[in-house]
């Protein structure tokens, strides 16, 4: 990798562009579980490598997050050198998972959308569902299914996800943890880390939420280009007061954020961070210092 390819990229002063440098790139392979901060990443089709592939359901199939089950921010996992997923958390031994599930096929749910699924094992159902003190089941996103983003805010582009929320990789500045931060310690409340908010792209080199008002970015790769677009606000529900190290819910930073925070292009939602969809780069690889450019929005 040349010293170049790490550079930010400059743009002329009335292009209306910004330069920016990739801080972190984070992937989450089990949904509303822990993240992995990793030095670079390959784009898939769904988005990030690895991230959001498994997913924990109820008995109905239904998705379960955070928002049931404060526990999960304690679920860690680690990535072999062969794409093997291993959990960990506490009080429990280890659990390594199959690259591919080849368990019972089933339709699965997250919101509004009905999902292809394979079970990953009756061992790994016994072992969450003991960590959790619940009935749950593992499951792999089914390769070959296309799941969609909502196309009033992509428009004529298709962009696909794994068990994302909606939306492939959610971008974020550090800036805009710092100014939360600041804003934090005015009211004597301790600091967060970024990951209450669970982004996969951290940008630096913007003001405070200046991801809000960029239309694409753009990165030059050995490989060719990659180039995300940010098309919706992310709304923020309750898993932000969560504490990632401790699973205990709180109402900071949710009650600060909700001061200066409410975006009227999703109805006066709490928002923090942009959702991006891909526009050509599947198979390229992002890299950690990486420089790059933020076209603005007209």
């Amino acid at each position: 990798m040349t010293d170049a390819l790490l550079q930010p990229v400059s743009s002329a002063p009335d292009d209306g562009s910004s330069p920016v440098t990739i801080a972190s790139l984070h992937v989450y392979p089990l949904k509303s579980c822990a993240g992995l901060a990793l030095p670079q990443v390959a784009l898939s089709a769904t988005g990030f490598a690895h991230d959001r592939q498994w997913m924990l359901i109820d008995d109905q199939h239904e998705f379960l997050s955070q928002r049931e089950h404060a526990r999960m921010a304690l679920i860690r996992p680690s990535l072999g050198d062969d794409g093997a997923l291993t959990v960990s958390a506490p009080g429990c031994a280890p659990l390594v998972l199959p690259v591919v599930a080849a368990g019972e096929a089933l339709r699965v749910r997250v919101w509004d959308d009905a999902v292809d699924a394979r079970a990953a094992s009756a061992a790994a159902d016994r072992w969450f569902s003991a960590f959790l003190g619940a009935p749950v089941r593992l499951v792999q996103f089914a390769p070959g299914q296309r799941r969609l983003s909502s196309a009033r805010w992509t428009g004529a582009l298709e962009a696909e996800n794994g068990f994302s929320d909606g939306y492939p990789i959610l971008v974020t500045t550090v800036a805009a943890l710092d100014e939360l931060n600041r804003r934090l310690a005015l009211g004597r409340h301790a600091p967060v880390t970024m990951a209450r908010f669970r982004p996969n792209l951290v940008l630096d080199g913007l003001g405070p939420h200046g991801e809000d008002g960029l239309d694409e970015l753009h990165f030059d790769t050995p490989d060719g280009p990659v180039t995300l677009r940010l098309v919706k606000p992310c709304p923020r529900c309750p898993i932000p007061n969560i504490d990632p190290d401790t699973a205990e819910a709180g109402h900071e930073p949710g009650d600060t954020l909700a001061r200066y925070r409410a975006d009227a292009r999703v109805g006066g939602a709490i928002t923090f961070g942009m959702n991006a969809v891909i526009v050509e780069g599947v198979g390229r690889w992002l890299v950690v210092g990486q420089g790059g450019q933020g076209t603005v929005r007209f």
